[in-house]
C-alpha cells in the first residue's frame, strides 16, 4: 500500500487512534500562552480539530494533510462544530517546497507561515532519517525567517503506542536554520483502537478509550 493508502485507510476504517473528537490538550495549552501568531500552518491536520480551534479563535490557519480521507473528514468534522470556513487542503509535507502557495517561486523565496503547529507528524518519520530530513527541509521552505515551528511527538520514555521517538531524534533533526528554543516533557492523548489494542495492553485507560501517553513538546525558531 502506498503512504496515501494507508492513512486513508485509517479514516475509512475509523482505527486512527489519534481521531479522539478534541484538540489535544498540549496544543490547547500552548495557544492559551500566546505562543500562536501570524498566518499558520497544520501539517498532517488529520481529523482537523487544531485547525477548527484555531478558526474558531480567528487565527488565519490551514490544515492540510496527505490524505484525501482525512481532509473529508476534516470538512466534515468542520462543518459539524460550525466552522465551515476552516480552510483544510490535500497536500504531501514532503513536497511543500514545490508549492509557490507555500513557499514561493523559486522554492523558498517567499514562505507563507509565520507558525507550524505539527500534532503527531514529525514522529512518523522518526525511524526513517532521510525522510525526516526531508520532512523538515520542506518545512525550512515554508516557515517565514523568525517564525516558528512547534512539534508535539510521541515519546519512548514510557511504554505506549505508535511511533515513539526520543528527544535527540528531535535535536539532531533541527540542525542547520533553525535554533532549539524548548524541548521538554509533554502528554499526547490517544484513543485505544483495534490497530493498537495489544500496545496498549497495561496502559491506564479512560472509559471512553482514552490514554494519555508520553510525548516531547519542542519550540524550534527558524533562522
Amino acid at each position: 500500500m502506498s503512504r496515501t493508502e494507508i492513512w486513508n485507510a485509517a479514516y475509512d476504517n475509523d482505527t486512527a487512534p489519534w481521531v479522539i473528537g478534541e484538540p489535544q490538550p498540549a496544543i490547547v495549552a500552548l495557544e492559551r500562552t500566546g505562543a500562536i501568531s501570524g498566518r499558520v500552518l497544520e501539517p498532517g491536520c488529520g481529523a482537523g480539530e487544531h485547525t477548527i480551534l484555531l478558526t474558531t479563535l480567528g487565527y488565519d490557519v490551514r490544515g492540510v494533510d496527505l490524505s484525501p480521507s482525512a481532509i473529508e473528514y476534516a470538512r466534515a468534522n468542520a462543518q459539524a462544530q460550525g466552522v465551515p470556513n476552516a480552510d483544510f487542503q490535500v497536500a504531501d509535507a514532503l513536497e511543500f517546497a514545490t508549492r509557490p502557495d507555500f513557499a514561493g517561486d523559486p522554492p523558498g523565496s517567499s514562505p507563507a507561515f509565520d507558525t507550524i503547529v505539527d500534532s503527531a507528524l514529525f514522529h512518523v518519520f522518526g525511524a526513517d532519517p532521510e525522510t525526516r530530513a526531508a520532512y523538515v527541509r520542506n518545512l525550512h521552505a515554508v516557515c517565514k525567517p523568525g517564525g516558528v515551528v512547534f512539534v508535539l511527538a510521541l515519546s519512548d520514555a514510557e511504554p505506549g503506542f505508535g511511533p515513539r521517538i526520543s528527544d535527540s531524534v528531535i535535536r539532531e533533526s533541527f540542525g542547520a536554520g533553525w535554533e532549539l528554543e524548548e524541548l521538554r516533557p509533554d502528554r499526547y492523548r490517544g484513543r485505544v483502537t483495534a490497530s493498537v489494542a495489544e500496545a496498549a495492553a497495561g496502559l491506564e485507560v479512560s472509559a471512553d478509550g482514552l490514554v494519555d501517553l508520553a510525548a516531547w513538546i519542542a519550540r524550534i525558531r527558524r533562522l
